[in-house]
């Protein structure tokens, strides 16, 4: 028996709870279902359970998988279709099949990238709705421009025509406490105010995962990515 829709089930009654216990709308906390290393068939199981945002984080095994599913629900009956998020590292070369085949990128954190994404969206295309991933947790091993150096680059990719800058996100130590974990939260929060108070229009803040799923959105995270509680454990 696929579990899937009874784990989806649980999970947006986790948001609906955690929403209310802050005084916030659940409706305005977006769940994307982290299907990265999973098949096609857990794909369309949630799908066809009401899910229709989607995140991937490795091209490679992405592609086949929005290609196929893709086709599959174009020749079905009409219907909404998914929305894939791409929320791994970004590498130079991938950008060009990165901006053709998804509607979100997450975890953008340089000009050059943001530049190439640009180039290679297709002109038929709607803008790429993007994200600038921040570090704030310090290491080393993660993506993310660093605080000091944000401005600057939002105010440039902004500029760019094919993208649309959307807000930020984060990935907190996962070996951190909650109360700092919390704090990341709310810094990123922070982070995206002042960029509104400069003149940006951010509406997005892309944190918090099954772990911390709570303190995310008492810090006002509109998008939250969950995995292993809706698909299990990864291979």
């Amino acid at each position: 028996m696929n579990e899937i829709p009874e784990r989806l089930d649980r999970v947006r009654e986790r948001i609906r709870a955690a929403a209310f216990a802050c005084g916030r709308d659940p409706g305005g906390i977006a769940l994307l279902a982290v299907s990265k290393t999973k098949p096609a068939g857990d794909v369309l199981a949630a799908f066809a359970a009401g899910q229709h945002r989607f995140g991937e984080n490795y091209l490679q095994d992405a592609l086949p998988k929005i290609v196929a599913l893709d086709a599959a629900l174009t020749d079905a009956a009409p219907g909404p279709a998914i929305e894939w998020h791409f929320i791994g590292r970004i590498q130079g070369n991938k950008c060009a099949e990165i901006s053709r085949h998804f509607a979100w990128v997450h975890g953008l954190d340089s000009l050059r990238h943001a530049q190439l994404l640009d180039r290679h969206r297709p002109d038929a295309a709607a803008p790429l709705q993007v994200c600038l991933q921040v570090n704030l947790s310090g290491e080393a091993s993660k993506g993310g421009v660093e605080a000091d150096a944000l401005p600057a680059l939002a105010t440039a990719v902004a500029a760019l025509p094919r993208l649309t800058l959307r807000g930020l996100m984060t990935m907190p130590d996962p070996h951190a406490g909650a109360a700092r974990q919390r704090a990341d939260f709310a810094r990123l929060r922070g982070l995206r105010d002042a960029l509104n108070a400069a003149g940006l229009a951010l509406d997005t803040l892309s944190m918090g995962m099954s772990g911390d799923m709570e303190a995310a959105i008492a810090e006002g995270a509109t998008i939250v990515r969950i995995g292993t509680d809706i698909f299990g454990p990864r291979d």
